[in-house]
């Protein structure tokens, strides 16, 4: 009889019921996470979107700024075509190249046709090569991406370990050493270092070829003039980020609890410190991109930059002015690409933005 009566309590189907309940539950606590997760991924999203496109208004403003500023110079610094014909040219001469170029109409006219071709993607036609400029910059464009790639190679796997290193272990005797090699390597001018290197590894040494762009070894003393710059930047910079963010509280917190140092070194100081860097990342990745002309000049490297020289020695005007537009849309796009990079890897950037 006390086994009947116990019975009920060891009853299966109460087990399997209870046993359902708890899968539900569970379920239901995971389902709710999900939520939590899907809700605050897609106000993140939003978030990014918004800002995006905030910061694609500013650069299309900026971008027309450029545009209207480089007509201005242009159209308003003298009469360009008295710079494009030849020495003895008569009156006649010279009205039919203005008529030819569409300088006889009035500036507003020229300037909304100016603006309509960039709307089409119409850069004009070189006048010394007969050739749409657009062809021209873009036949040129992949030997400038190759260099600034190569200077970046070497500027950032050298530039950033160093820096940070130096910042680590400021007080250390090698720091001691570093640290004015650093800044003797950002005061050498780049055609200087770019010479040196030329006599030391093709005159003397014979082991790379000094001009050109023939074979893979070309690109090797070309990027590391480049790079040698934006290398000393990158680790001059990244050390003084090291040193403010190793000086805060939270570091010394981090020590006291025990944390090991290489661990508070790579997932706190040196991801706090990344903001200034992403800065100077962008400048100097368009520093790398726009500011080759001496490189590429030295180097013979047939890239954007002696491509401006030769436009700017040959008088060919909207070949130069579609180079300065190349240019300018390459600092408006990184700065853009830097200001994402701001509002994904930092949440205080959300909070200014929505205060």
């Amino acid at each position: 009889m006390l086994w009947t009566c116990l019975g009920p309590a060891t009853d299966p189907r109460h087990a399997q019921i209870d046993q359902l309940q708890s899968r539900v539950l569970f379920a239901s606590a995971i389902f709710l996470t999900n939520i939590r997760h899907i809700q605050a991924a897609t106000e993140k999203v939003n978030f990014l979107g918004q800002y995006l496109l905030q910061r694609v208004g500013y650069s299309l403003v900026a971008l027309f700024g450029v545009v209207s500023i480089v007509f201005g110079i242009l159209h308003l610094s003298g009469d360009p075509v008295l710079l494009l014909v030849p020495e003895g040219a008569t009156q006649q001469d010279i009205d039919n190249l203005r008529h030819a170029l569409g300088f006889d109409r009035p500036l507003y006219v020229q300037y909304l046709e100016y603006l309509r071709n960039l709307s089409r993607v119409d850069l004009g036609v070189s006048i010394i090569q007969q050739i749409p400029v657009l062809e021209i910059v873009l036949s040129r464009v992949s030997f400038t991406l190759y260099l600034a790639l190569g200077g970046f190679f070497v500027a950032a796997g050298i530039g950033f370990p160093v820096g940070v290193i130096l910042g680590v272990f400021r007080g250390s005797l090698g720091a001691k050493i570093a640290v004015p090699l650093v800044l003797v390597g950002q005061s050498m001018p780049t055609f200087w270092s770019g010479i040196m290197l030329i006599i030391i590894f093709s005159v003397n040494l014979g082991w790379l070829p000094s001009s050109g762009a023939r074979e893979f070894s070309s690109i090797i003393l070309p990027s590391i003039t480049l790079g040698a710059l934006s290398m000393a930047t990158f680790a001059r910079i990244t050390r003084a980020c090291i040193l403010e963010e190793i000086s805060k509280d939270y570091v010394t917190a981090a020590n006291a609890k025990g944390i090991s140092f290489t661990r508070v070194v790579f997932h706190h100081i040196i991801p706090n410190a990344s903001l200034p860097i992403i800065t100077v990342v962008a400048l100097e990745v368009a520093n790398l991109l726009t500011g080759a002309v001496i490189v590429e000049t030295v180097f013979a490297w047939p890239g954007v930059g002696l491509l401006a020289i030769e436009a700017i020695e040959a008088r060919d005007f909207l070949l130069v002015q579609a180079i300065v537009l190349f240019g300018s849309l390459i600092y408006i796009i990184l700065n853009l690409v830097a200001d994402f990079l701001y509002a994904y890897v930092d949440p205080r950037v959300k909070l200014v933005a929505t205060s």
